[in-house]
């Protein structure tokens, strides 16, 4: 008999959005909270780090403890439907993580921060933290965005047939999720980091045809 078709991943309805707009006055408050005139640093470590979509004055990389990098989060819309959910990353706690911390001068935040929030918050599901951010000029307090595992978008353990059929079918308004898994490898080792995770999770799709356009 033929083997079984890999188990389809589901996931829960979107949850009730909160209060995205507060969030980010809550923050930009802990940010002036800082002292006098703060730079604001952002810990970048996935997409940020290869199409963070401003400008930073200046970049470092980074180590955090306490946290970690996963393909563990739904995405119903960028990468993915309602119906064929995808997947993108979120910053989990456990473990540690190697990224990217963006410096963003002070006088540019207040301008900046929307845009930040309305690219990383337009449904917002993650918390945002300021973590301690470990670099080779000494450490940096920076805002990263978490998940929550008590979160409605949090996946999660999934299984690799699971992963392998979102590799080879989920796409969103932003194309595939296994092309923003791929891009995210190639970014993070244009800076020397190497996520062993993600390049064995990324071996599954090695014999996928490309999903067309």
């Amino acid at each position: 008999m033929p083997a079984p078709p890999p188990p389809t991943p589901r996931c829960p309805p979107a949850p009730a959005r909160r209060d995205g707009a507060l969030m980010m006055q809550q923050t930009l408050a802990q940010w002036r909270a800082q002292g006098p005139r703060p730079d604001l640093w952002v810990f970048a470590y996935a997409s940020l780090v290869w199409r963070p979509e401003f400008e930073a004055a200046e970049h470092r990389l980074a180590l955090v403890h306490g946290y970690s990098r996963h393909l563990h989060m739904w995405s119903r819309v960028n990468r993915g439907t309602p119906e064929r959910p995808g997947l993108v990353f979120a910053l989990t706690a456990g473990g540690s993580c190697q990224g990217l911390v963006l410096r963003v001068p002070h006088e540019q935040v207040e301008a900046l921060m929307p845009v930040l929030w309305a690219r990383e918050m337009p449904n917002p599901v993650y918390d945002p933290k300021w973590l301690l951010c470990h670099t080779g000029r000494g450490p940096v307090r920076a805002l990263a965005f978490t998940l929550s595992r008590r979160s409605p978008n949090y996946t999660g353990h999934l299984c690799d047939a699971q992963y392998r059929d979102i590799f080879a079918h989920s796409r969103g308004r932003y194309g595939t999720t296994l092309d923003y898994a791929r891009q995210t490898l190639h970014g993070l080792r244009d800076h020397g980091i190497e996520d062993h995770r993600l390049a064995r999770l990324l071996k599954l799709a090695d014999d996928l045809p490309i999903l067309p356009a």
